[in-house]
C-alpha cells in the first residue's frame, strides 16, 4: 500500500494535522505527506507547455509529487475550510494538475495509468458551506486518475470543540482508512466494508516532504 497525502493546513499542529495522523496510524505501507504550505511548489502560469510536452516547464518541487503522484495506490486531499473554500497553497499545488489534463484534452494520452483510490476530509467550523470545496477536490482526485473516490469527510465543529476530541470524527476516519484497505467507497454512509484491515498491520513508512 502507497499512500499520498495532500495536507493544506498552515499549521504544523492544528486540527488538520492531528486528523492525518490518526489516519497514518491506520495505514501500513509509505505513507507520503505533501504539505501545501512548505512545498517548494508554484501555482500554474499557463503557459501552456504542456499542451505539446509532457510534464510541466516549471522546474520545482512538484516534479517530485509527478512521480509520487505515479506510484501510489490512494490520495488522500486533507484541507481546512477558508471560506468554503480548500486552502490557497492546496490550490496552487492543484493547479498543477494541469498537465495532466492537457495531456488528455490536447494530446490524446491517458498521463497516469495506474488507477487509485481517492478521499477527502475536509476540516473547518462556523456557518460555512463545505460542498464547495468538496467539488473541488474531487475534480483534483479525478485529474490523478481516482477512479474510486469515498464520501467527503467533514468535521465541521472546530469552533466549538478540538477536531480530535470530536466524538463524531472517528467514526469518519476509520472509514477512509478502511476503504484504502480495500472496503466500499459507501462506508462513510453506513455501507459494509468488501474487506478491513488486517488485525495486525506492519509498520508504515512515513515521509514528509518540506
Amino acid at each position: 500500500m502507497n499512500t499520498l497525502i495532500f495536507n493544506g493546513s498552515p499549521r504544523e499542529n492544528g486540527d488538520t494535522a492531528h486528523l492525518i495522523r490518526e489516519i497514518e496510524r491506520g495505514l501500513a505501507g509509505e505513507v507520503h505527506i505533501v504539505n501545501a504550505y512548505r512545498s517548494d511548489v508554484s501555482a500554474c502560469v499557463d503557459c501552456r507547455y504542456c499542451r505539446e510536452h509532457e510534464g510541466c516547464a516549471i522546474d520545482d518541487g512538484m516534479r517530485e509529487i509527478y512521480r509520487r503522484i505515479q506510484e501510489c495506490d490512494n490520495i488522500l486531499i486533507a484541507s481546512p475550510l477558508y471560506f468554503s473554500e480548500l486552502t490557497g497553497r492546496l490550490l496552487d499545488v492543484g493547479s498543477r494538475l494541469q498537465t495532466y489534463f492537457s495531456a488528455r484534452r490536447f494530446r490524446g494520452e491517458e498521463p497516469i495509468p495506474k488507477p487509485k483510490r481517492g478521499a477527502i476530509l475536509l476540516v473547518g467550523g462556523g456557518t460555512g458551506d463545505p460542498n464547495r470545496a468538496c467539488a473541488t477536490a474531487r475534480v483534483l482526485l479525478r485529474a490523478m486518475n481516482c477512479r474510486e473516490i469515498h464520501e467527503a469527510v467533514c468535521i465541521h465543529n472546530t469552533d466549538a470543540i478540538p477536531a480530535i476530541e470530536d466524538a463524531n470524527a472517528r467514526p469518519g476516519l476509520e472509514n477512509i482508512v478502511n476503504f484504502f484497505w480495500g472496503g466500499n467507497a459507501a462506508a462513510s454512509s453506513g455501507g459494509d466494508s468488501e474487506s478491513s484491515p488486517p488485525a495486525e498491520k506492519s509498520a508504515s513508512t512515513k515521509n514528509t516532504a518540506p
